[in-house]
């Protein structure tokens, strides 16, 4: 899957019958056209016209950089 991110979007509300407050998570496929993205990066996407079976998403912007940790020198 080039030029190909998965977003991981969390949502937390409260269920209406019961009150207990449940978590989802939904992934959306989304085009990166210069593979700028990183695993952790906080991204906005933003909807387009289907691109493949499952992209219909594009990357609009990142938002925040993800923490890269140092190579530990053996």
């Amino acid at each position: 899957m080039q030029k190909t991110v998965v977003v991981m979007v969390e949502r937390i509300h409260r269920h209406p019958r019961y009150g207990k407050v449940v978590r989802e998570q939904k992934k959306f496929y989304a085009h990166d056209e210069e593979n700028a993205c990183r695993i952790g990066d906080r991204v906005r996407i933003v909807e387009s016209r289907p691109l493949s079976r499952l992209k219909r998403w594009v990357v609009e912007e990142i938002l925040e950089r993800a923490e890269v940790p140092e190579e530990v020198a053996a």
